[in-house]
């Protein structure tokens, strides 16, 4: 990354702004496993950060933690300013500026894609039901799903359901967007639609962390690539210098067996990997 008129410049050539989160020393045990063992990571605006490793690496986990889906053990977590982690925070003032998408769908099969989107905005930001129904069908239309408004969840194709998931996630409006291995569950000739969005939205300047097991994809749309192993943040950089220059034998090792099987391929045509992290 390069200073440039006071703002840094990612390997993608995106501009950032401001620190969007900061994760200071972040650990987090289930029993006696510990899963993140001291997580340091600072997120720009506008950055898209990838987070790669072998299923139970910790990628969800960190992910869950910085929505506070999962309450953390020790260390802090900084969302634009805020510690989000410090007792007494509003935990549902907060989630309103974090979206996540999940590798299942979780829409509401009894409900209509449009009544899935608009539910949060009209219960949780108060919007007028039809400025909600705007806002969303505006959505839909920027998705390719103008059509798919009055379906129900199982009329659609995996992908359809995921970008849905992705639309119900920006009705919310949010600052930051988590993506949990959202191409895991989907068919290989599906997992290209769904990561166009993911390329559309980074272009657009949305603040993204993602954790994939889509080598391609992270390789050509992040801006820092980081690697964790055994819940550790084990190395970090650009894309070109992760993928083709790794400094710890660790990640080598990783990016060999991914290599091997034939897991490298472009961003958007490449297979749903396994799903966990």
């Amino acid at each position: 990354m390069s200073a440039v008129t006071g703002r840094v410049v990612g390997a993608s050539g995106r501009r950032f702004g401001a620190e969007a989160v900061r994760i200071e020393g972040l650990r987090k045990s289930f029993g006696e496993l510990e899963v993140l063992k001291g997580i340091d990571l600072v997120v720009h605006e506008h950055e898209v950060v990838c987070l790669i490793g072998a299923s139970g690496s910790g990628k969800s986990t960190l992910l869950r933690c910085v929505n506070l889906l999962e309450p953390i053990d020790a260390g802090r977590v900084v969302v634009e300013g805020e510690e989000i982690t410090a007792r007494g925070t509003n935990v549902d003032r907060i989630r309103r500026r974090i979206g996540i998408v999940f590798q299942a769908y979780n829409l509401f099969p009894h409900m209509s894609v449009l009544a899935n989107i608009t539910l949060a905005p009209r219960k949780v930001l108060k919007l007028p039901g039809k400025q909600a129904e705007r806002e969303a069908r505006d959505l839909l239309e920027r998705f390719g799903l103008a059509e798919k408004a009055d379906q129900y969840p199982d009329r659609l194709s995996g992908g359809q359901q995921q970008r849905v998931a992705i639309v119900r996630a920006l009705a919310m409006k949010p600052d930051l967007l988590l993506l949990d291995e959202i191409t895991s569950a989907l068919d290989p000739e599906l997992v290209a639609e769904v990561l166009d969005v993911i390329r559309g939205l980074a272009e657009q300047g949305m603040t993204m962390i993602i954790a994939t097991h889509e080598m391609g994809f992270a390789r050509d749309i992040a801006d820092r690539v980081c690697f964790l192993d055994q819940g550790q943040l084990l190395e970090e950089g650009p894309p070109a210098d992760i993928f083709g220059n790794p400094q710890q034998a660790r990640t080598r090792q990783f990016l060999d067996r991914v290599i091997s099987a034939g897991r490298m391929g472009g961003g958007a045509s490449g297979g749903g990997g396994a799903s966990g992290g």
